[in-house]
Formats: structure tokens, C-alpha cells, sequence
């Protein structure tokens, strides 16, 4: 579990392919203190477990499933990435509740000033867009940022200057793509909401008078 708010920018050492997988080597300094193997690492808003580890860095595996979802197969040797540790009990929850499970990529389609900030749009695949909601939470490459606008087709964000300098969203430009994670509450809803649908399909509601009846509740 992750908060969305990036501890350091670290630099791609090497990124092996292996198959349809990667090992990832990243160098980094912050999340270094007391990290062991089998702790997971955020990269870039996605979840990684260490298997490595040496005085500059860590490696972790890449498995297939995270290589379609993410940008991370299209790193290279330097490429700054964010890093973010796990969140421990003691933390406080200044972003927002992240899973770490990157759903899809968007593409940066506008960048613009706005007084101090950079407003960033994404658009984004509908799939992942019917769970963006205007003043939401949105992880954008494991950055907790807030939503300032929706359309049909993509939704923006605002930079303050803070963020530009420390993540990587400071230095990417116009069609780059970028790793997305929605808020998790929506997704819960929406099953919940569909579950009865799904597994009743052609039958009558479970819960209507004569069950409430049979069951004494009236």
C-alpha cells in the first residue's frame, strides 16, 4: 500500500529483458534506508518486489502483466523514474490510498501555464476514464494528484511547482505516456453494484419482500 507521494527521483541503471519479462535495476538513495529483499518498491506507481539489492540500488522483476499495463518496458539506461517505500502504520496519509496495481497507460495531449502551476492533460482509454471523477484522487506514474477537469475523452491535473521539480511529470512532454491507477474506492463500488446483476442474471432479485419475510426481518 502507497500514499502517492513520491520519496525521490531514481535513475534506470539497466532494464534486461527476459522473455515477455525484465529484471529492472534502478539507482537510488532514499528508499535505500533499511530496504531489504522482499520489500516492494514503487516505480513509477508500480508495485515491485526487491530481489536484489547493492550500495546504489535495487533490482526488482518485471512480470508480463506489469510490462502490458505500464510504461516501464520502454525505460531506459537513465531514465528517471519515480520511487516511493510502502506505507507503514506510523505514516501519515497526506495523498491518497494507492495500491501500487497500475491499470493502464494515458498520454500527455496538453501541457499549459496557469499562474505558478502547469495544468497537464491525459487522455486517458474509457475504460479507465468512467472511474475519473472532477476533485477525485488519480495516481499518475505513482504521483497522488487531484482532478480538476473531466471530458469524454481525458481528464487534467495541476502541478505546483513542487511536484514539477521532484517527480517525473516535470520533465515529460506532450505525447509521452504516463502510468495510471484510479481511485480504488469507485472500482469496489461498481462490483458491488453489478455483483447481484452478474450472478442473478435471469433471476429475481435475493433481496425483495419475501426474503425479507422468510428471513424475519419484517
Amino acid at each position: 500500500m502507497f500514499t502517492g507521494l513520491v520519496a525521490e527521483l531514481g535513475t534506470v541503471q539497466r532494464l534486461a529483458r527476459q522473455g515477455s519479462s525484465y529484471h529492472l535495476t534502478v539507482g537510488a538513495k532514499k528508499v535505500l534506508d533499511n530496504l531489504k529483499i522482499g520489500d516492494s518498491v514503487a516505480v513509477n506507481g508500480a508495485c515491485l518486489t526487491v530481489v536484489r539489492m547493492d550500495e546504489g540500488g535495487f533490482t526488482a522483476d518485471v512480470m508480463p502483466e506489469t510490462v502490458r499495463l505500464t510504461n516501464i518496458g520502454s525505460l531506459q539506461p537513465g531514465s528517471k523514474v519515480n520511487l516511493e517505500r510502502t506505507l507503514r502504520l506510523c505514516d501519515g496519509l497526506d495523498g491518497h490510498i494507492v495500491s501500487g496495481h497500475v491499470e493502464g497507460l494515458g498520454t500527455i495531449s496538453e501541457q499549459r501555464p496557469e499562474g505558478i502551476a502547469v495544468v497537464v492533460t491525459i487522455a486517458t482509454p474509457p475504460e479507465l476514464l468512467k472511474y475519473i471523477i472532477k476533485k477525485g484522487s488519480i495516481a499518475i506514474d505513482g504521483i497522488s494528484l487531484t482532478v480538476t477537469e473531466v471530458t469524454d475523452t481525458s481528464f487534467s491535473v495541476s502541478l505546483i511547482p513542487h511536484t514539477a521539480k521532484e517527480t517525473t511529470l516535470g520533465f515529460k512532454k506532450v505525447g509521452d505516456s504516463v502510468n495510471l491507477e484510479t481511485d480504488i474506492l469507485g472500482k469496489y463500488v461498481e462490483r458491488m453494484l453489478t455483483w447481484n446483476k452478474q450472478t442473478q442474471a435471469g433471476k429475481a432479485d435475493t433481496l425483495n419482500m419475501q426474503t425479507l419475510l422468510e428471513n424475519g426481518f419484517v
